[in-house]
């Protein structure tokens, strides 16, 4: 990965962050869609590459570790009504969980290369990929707890089917 790819990648993070801790209506597109195409991203990043089973061992602890990390962070947000639609809030605790999730990241892959991960196998839009996944599993679940419509989605009628 070069310098400017990393650059870019922690760049979008933080706008992230920064928007959600502000608060934002929660849309189902950019929770759903961003890992997807982050996981493709790094599944397309592997195609390249002639994994080892100790490289797949690796790629299965660090994606437990950012999936685990990402549930966790998304149990910390705040969901709640503004305008009709659902709208998501980071809290300080998510903020404490994104640190601890990255210095988490930073070690599981430091041991994975110290104990014989390639370093080519270790692409990091499928981490994070992974970990957005964790957490829209996990807001999935409380949105639909809310039972408030996301953000893109038209707001039900009477008798309308969810």
């Amino acid at each position: 990965m070069t310098v400017l790819n990393a650059a870019l990648i922690v760049g979008l993070i933080c706008y992230v962050v920064v928007r959600r801790m502000i608060g934002e209506p929660l849309n189902a597109r950019d929770v759903y869609l961003a890992p997807l195409v982050l996981i493709g991203l790094g599944i397309h990043a592997l195609t390249g590459v002639a994994l080892t089973p100790v490289d797949v061992l690796w790629l299965v602890i660090s994606g437990l570790v950012a999936l685990g990390f990402g549930a966790m962070r998304a149990s910390t947000t705040g969901l709640f009504e503004r305008e009709g639609v659902l709208w998501q809030r980071y809290t300080w605790r998510t903020l404490v969980v994104w640190v601890v999730s990255a210095a988490a990241s930073i070690g599981v892959g430091l041991l994975a290369t110290r104990y014989g991960l390639h370093e080519q196998a270790r692409p990091m839009s499928l981490s994070i990929g992974v970990g957005l996944a964790g957490e829209a599993l996990v807001t999935a679940v409380r949105a639909r707890a809310v039972g408030v419509p996301y953000a893109n989605q038209k707001p039900l009628g009477n008798g309308d089917a969810r």
